[in-house]
């Protein structure tokens, strides 16, 4: 049976994208109307109640939460090898970067990109919004920083081959394009982010959600 993934061109469905793509698995794109807010419409909140995009359904299970529908896929597809099978040596290693990107510097974007949800009172303290903003910049690159560290000493982030949590990485590479020190620069980031992008399946997923370069 075919997955389907709810979209919106350079979200957070991104990296499950990429994933489906390299897995080769048949599925289809539901692309959603964020301008008219159909994430949050009630046919959408009965399949995902948080009202974010991306939400992946496999037959009768409804998956959402980016990291968790990488897992997900690796899992039901361990002949990718996307992923160190549970109970093998690397499984923690991977887990802890799949994790540390999802719950560290995923939600940093969201301070970055709306700093007003992250003050009091926005139309109030003005200069709070732009000091959110920029702390959340600041952060980031730090984080990035370590992340170009570990990528050092090895070739990808979370294993000695390809893994769901590289395309993970390199969606939110692709978040911090903008940034006055973007991630893309760090010299083994840069690395892996552009052997990423000359992969077939990175490239065919950049092209069907319509995202033009520079991609990073």
């Amino acid at each position: 049976m075919a997955y389907t993934l709810f979209y919106f061109p350079g979200n957070a469905n991104l990296a499950p994208h990429m994933a489906l793509e390299e897995i080769g698995a048949p599925y289809e794109l539901v692309l959603l109307d964020r301008a008219n807010a159909e994430h949050k419409s009630a046919p959408y909140l009965a399949r995902n109640p948080t009202g974010r995009i991306p939400t992946l359904l496999d037959g009768a299970e409804t998956v959402f939460e980016t990291a968790a529908i990488l897992l997900h896929l690796a899992d039901r597809h361990p002949e990718s090898e996307l992923a160190p099978a549970p109970g093998t040596p690397g499984r923690g290693r991977f887990l802890t970067w799949l994790f540390h990107l999802t719950n560290t510097i995923q939600p940093e974007y969201r301070v970055f990109y709306y700093p007003e949800q992250h003050v009091g009172d926005p139309a109030r303290n003005p200069a709070h919004v732009a000091d959110a903003k920029a702390t959340a910049e600041r952060r980031l690159c730090q984080m990035f920083d370590l992340v170009d560290r570990e990528l050092s000493t090895r070739p990808y982030i979370a294993a000695d081959h390809l893994t769901v949590a590289d395309f993970l990485l390199l969606m939110l590479v692709r978040w911090g394009r903008n940034f006055a020190r973007p991630p893309r620069d760090l010299p083994h980031l840069g690395r892996l982010c552009a052997e990423l992008l000359a992969r077939p399946s990175v490239q065919r997923a950049f092209a069907q959600e319509g995202l033009a370069a520079p991609f990073i």
